[in-house]
């Protein structure tokens, strides 16, 4: 399985990741990938980027060089409200919306019950968000079989993070449990990289080997091309 579009990456718009918007293009490029989206954080963790950066994201074309650029952001999560850190006006142009917990913005050893009324509320609460960020870490474990009904309801999807293995406890038993219940449940996945690095743009070895193990339905991963990308998500191609 290859993926086309890598909607996770990360630039040095941040301070812990290393390349540039254009490095990151590039990458894309040599890979023969046909897009990628940039999802800096936002701007409650330490050096997540200002909201100007986001809402300023509508002055890019759709491709850039051949390859497509989704504008996206990945946002924290920032209470069990659902509440998350940018506003409507800088929301408004993005395509791709990653909400994520991060224990600078959501405090980690909460209860099962209270991440998993975190989880529901981002999806009721925030229209603008499509996609789950790095659900299996083991430091917000919650209730995935609640969670993941709400995602299949609201017509919203998860990913499988490829750097979550290396650096998130427990990540690999808690997406595998998690994409057992996406493949019952029918409901589709991203592979992504959370690329701090351009080299490392459109590398999902560990995602891939764990669907792998339980079969996971290609057609139930969306980035496999732009097309079932954008139709899912009603995007322009």
């Amino acid at each position: 399985m290859i993926i086309a579009v890598d909607v996770h990456t990360h630039t040095n718009i941040s301070h812990h990741a290393y390349s540039t918007l254009e490095e990151n293009l590039a990458a894309a490029r040599r890979k023969g990938m046909e897009g990628i989206a940039v999802t800096n954080h936002g701007p409650r963790l330490g050096d997540g980027a200002h909201p100007w950066h986001f809402s300023s994201l509508k002055n890019f074309k759709n491709y850039v060089g051949g390859v497509r650029l989704l504008r996206g952001a990945e946002v924290n999560i920032m209470d069990g409200e659902g509440t998350i850190d940018l506003d409507d006006y800088a929301l408004a142009p993005l395509e791709i919306v990653i909400a994520s917990m991060h224990t600078p913005c959501f405090a980690s050893g909460q209860s099962e019950a209270a991440v998993t009324r975190a989880w529901i509320n981002v999806l009721e609460r925030n229209p603008k968000v499509n996609i789950l960020g790095h659900l299996g870490d083991g430091r917000f474990k919650c209730d995935y079989a609640a969670v993941l009904k709400k995602v299949k309801e609201t017509g919203r999807v998860v990913e499988i993070n490829h750097h979550s293995f290396d650096v998130r406890p427990h990540s690999h038993e808690n997406c595998r449990e998690i994409a057992l219940l996406c493949k019952e449940l029918n409901i589709p996945v991203v592979l992504t990289t959370d690329a701090h690095f351009s080299d490392d743009v459109g590398e999902v070895e560990n995602s891939r080997c764990l669907l792998d193990e339980i079969a996971f339905p290609d057609e139930l991963v969306l980035n496999t091309s732009l097309r079932k990308l954008a139709d899912y998500f009603g995007l322009e191609t």
